[in-house]
Order: structure tokens, then sequence, then C-alpha cells
């Protein structure tokens, strides 16, 4: 990549900021003086859209006949910090998203996310997950749709890692279809260690939602393995959890 590319890509990646931080100005402005949770949803859904839109990225977005109009649990592969932001602008308002607990330690972070109808589950305390694991179930079987991101972090290497069962004890208990979503592209714009974006085409490919009431994915285990392989199969990257196995 020669220097004017590298200089190009670096002034981008600042016009990017500048829009995602104006975008989170208007959210939090959104969060404190909006009344109602759909209300809120949609305002935070429309800014987190035009993050993109104004960065001038090209979003794909396939199958979204695939997505229930009903409530569901969506489940997607993660590879940076754009896919939450992306799938927060590009799916229905209705989605709350599932957040690491972690982020209850930035108030102001926090605060904004709880009030576009996130939910937060911790992964480090064992009273605390199982706590947060019972408000996710009561919340699918209230008929919530809910986002999550199962392997619950990314990596720089290409590939898809193991999935937390959170999402999918959620989807049974709930009785909720589960539609895998492959997210491409993110990974290229801003990879694992890189805080400046750089530009990048995006793909959202909605998968066929997996029924939990079907036979052969009535456990959680299964269903997750299941939404894996499918997701595995949109992006043709490598199975992360076969070098788990050879090492």
């Amino acid at each position: 990549m020669n220097w004017v590319t590298r200089v190009t890509n670096y002034l981008w990646g600042l016009w990017a900021w500048a829009i995602f931080s104006l975008a989170c100005l208007f959210s939090l402005i959104v969060a404190l003086l909006v009344p109602g949770n759909l209300r809120r949803q949609k305002l935070v859904t429309f800014a987190a859209r035009m993050v993109f839109v104004v960065a001038g990225v090209r979003v794909t977005v396939r199958g979204m006949d695939n997505l229930p109009l009903d409530s569901c649990v969506v489940v997607a592969n993660h590879a940076s910090y754009i896919d939450g932001p992306l799938l927060k602008g590009y799916l229905p308002a209705r989605f709350g998203f599932v957040i690491k607990g972690e982020m209850r330690d930035i108030p102001v972070v926090h605060f904004l996310l709880r009030r576009a109808g996130s939910k937060f589950v911790e992964r480090n305390e064992t009273v605390g997950s199982s706590r947060d694991a019972r408000q996710l179930v009561k919340a699918a079987k209230g008929g919530e749709s809910l986002g999550f991101f199962p392997e619950g972090t990314f990596v720089l290497k290409p590939g898809v890692g193991r999935f937390r069962p959170g999402a999918f004890v959620a989807a049974v208990k709930g009785d909720l279809p589960v539609v895998p979503i492959a997210i491409s592209g993110t990974r290229e714009m801003m990879p694992s260690g890189r805080l400046m974006p750089w530009p990048a085409d995006l793909t959202i490919e909605i998968l066929p939602a997996i029924a939990p009431g079907d036979e052969d994915f009535a456990s959680s285990k299964k269903l997750a393995e299941a939404a894996r392989q499918s997701i595995l199969l949109a992006l043709g990257e490598p199975d992360l959890l076969l070098n788990e196995d050879a090492a």
C-alpha cells in the first residue's frame, strides 16, 4: 500500500470517527429526552445507519425476507467493533442487542445502550451471569426480539469460533426461531488491534431461520452448532474450533 492510499485511508478514518461521535451525541440526547422505548430505538437505529450512509460505506443487505415479522433471536459472527453499529443500523429497530456486562462499568455508555434497548450479560461472575441469563430467558418468553454475537469477542484471525450458549438457551426457553446472520467486510474495515477504520464494503447476509421446535434442534447445543455451521458456510471462512481440537 503506497503512502497516498495510507493518507487517504487515515483521513477517511478521521471523518468516520467524527460522524460516529455525532451519532453518539445524537443518541445520547435521544436517550435522555425521548419517551417510549420503541421510539428511542427507532431514532438510535436511524443514527447508526447514518454513520455508514454519510461516510459513504456501501452496505449490502441480503435475505431480509428470512427475518420473521414476529419475535426471534438473531445471532451473528463477530469480527470487529463495527459489527454492533452495523446491525443496529440495518436490522429493524425492534431488536435489542445483548452486550457484555463490562459495559455497565462505563456509566454513559451503559445508560445509552440500556435506553436504546440493549441488555447485558455478565461473563466473569457466576452469580451475575446466572441472573442475566434468567433475564434474557424472561425477555425471550415475553416475545422480545434479541440480537447476539455468541462468540462473545473477536480476534484478528479470520474464522468463526465457539458460540456461547446464552442466545440458544433463550431461544429454546422462549420457543423463538434463531436467525443466523453472516457479516463480512468489518474485519477489513477495523480489525482487532486497530482503532482507525479504513474504507471497505460491508455485507449483511440474513440466513434462513432455524426453529428450536424442530426435533434435530431441540437442545440449545444442537441449535448453536446448526447456526454456527450456517454462518460458516455463508462466509467461507475457517472453522476456528478445528484448530482448538487439533491443539
